[in-house]
């Protein structure tokens, strides 16, 4: 089981706010396209997404080690939740129009809530939807596995 540094996904998490805010203000198709890429590359591997990689470049180093991890399953799905409302925002955007427009605002707003909550407070959306379902399906996991380093 592939297991990550929690506060990772939070600076990520924080870049992605600010990222849906300047969509949100410019309502630029392209720029919610580009996000919904970092999505995509980041749920497939999350330790290979480029704000994972500058965090570990230019963050981690700086803070000391960590003594929590967290599964990589859950912002896995997290992460594939939040491309498909930057996909639907690039779209409403690149539509064009009231209607498009509208549906752009609301998907960006929402991957903006999701994001904000996620950096500000530590609360995944996404992840709580996976983890909610692996309960519901009978499957559950671990959130945070505490280590002693």
């Amino acid at each position: 089981m592939m297991l990550l540094d929690p506060r990772g996904p939070r600076f990520a998490a924080g870049l992605t706010a600010i990222v849906f805010v300047l969509i949100l203000v410019t309502g630029a198709w392209w720029l919610a396209l580009a996000q919904a890429v970092v999505f995509a590359i980041t749920a497939i591997d999350p330790r290979k997404g480029p704000y994972s990689l500058l965090f570990r470049t230019l963050v981690a180093p700086r803070l000391g080690p960590t003594t929590e991890r967290e599964p990589a399953e859950p912002v896995r799905f997290a992460q594939a939740l939040g491309g498909v409302f930057a996909i639907v925002a690039a779209i409403g955007f690149g539509a064009g129009g009231t209607a498009g427009t509208a549906v752009g605002i609301v998907a960006a707003a929402f991957g903006l809530a999701a994001a904000f909550l996620n950096s500000a407070f530590g609360l995944c959306l996404g992840c709580e939807l996976y983890l909610a379902v692996r309960r519901m399906t009978g499957r559950p996991m671990a959130a945070r596995i505490i280590t002693n380093d």
